[in-house]
């Protein structure tokens, strides 16, 4: 079966050795994404003190953040966000952040015929490229 890697011009770039999205016959892989932006190592909807240590984070501005980036892999890869049929998601704390997920979630996942499967699990920490740490990441298999 035929397959290849997919590095975007226009998404955050990843944090390691690794391409944005992997084509698979019919099916693509994204690597896991997080909130930062292009060109950037500062994380949406993070605050921080005068000494640069985080003292609060918005889980909907990560959320946010991180579904315009895989809009921006699924598109530069020829596919769209309808074509999304399973997700992985990666919280930081649950039970802080449970509420708003699935309200956000929902805005962009509504019930229908195109609503992926979900998987959430919670880990104690997620890799972000800089000082600020992140509570949201997530991963997508769509139809190519």
């Amino acid at each position: 079966m035929p397959h290849h890697a997919i590095r975007s011009d226009a998404a955050a770039e990843p944090l390691g050795p690794y391409p944005h999205a992997r084509r698979a016959g019919p099916l693509l892989f994204l690597s896991g994404i997080g909130p930062r932006r292009k060109g950037t190592r500062d994380i949406p909807g993070a605050v921080t003190d005068a000494s640069g240590a985080l003292t609060d984070y918005s889980i909907e501005a990560e959320m946010r953040s991180c579904f315009e980036n895989i809009r921006t892999v699924l598109a530069d890869a020829g596919s769209r966000w309808d074509n999304i049929v399973d997700v992985q998601v990666f919280l930081t704390d649950m039970k802080r952040d449970w509420k708003d997920y699935n309200r956000v979630y929902a805005e962009f996942f509504p019930p229908g015929p195109h609503q992926p499967t979900r998987t959430t699990v919670e880990v104690s920490a997620l890799p972000t490229g800089g000082n600020t740490p992140i509570h949201f990441e997530i991963k997508v298999v769509a139809l190519a």
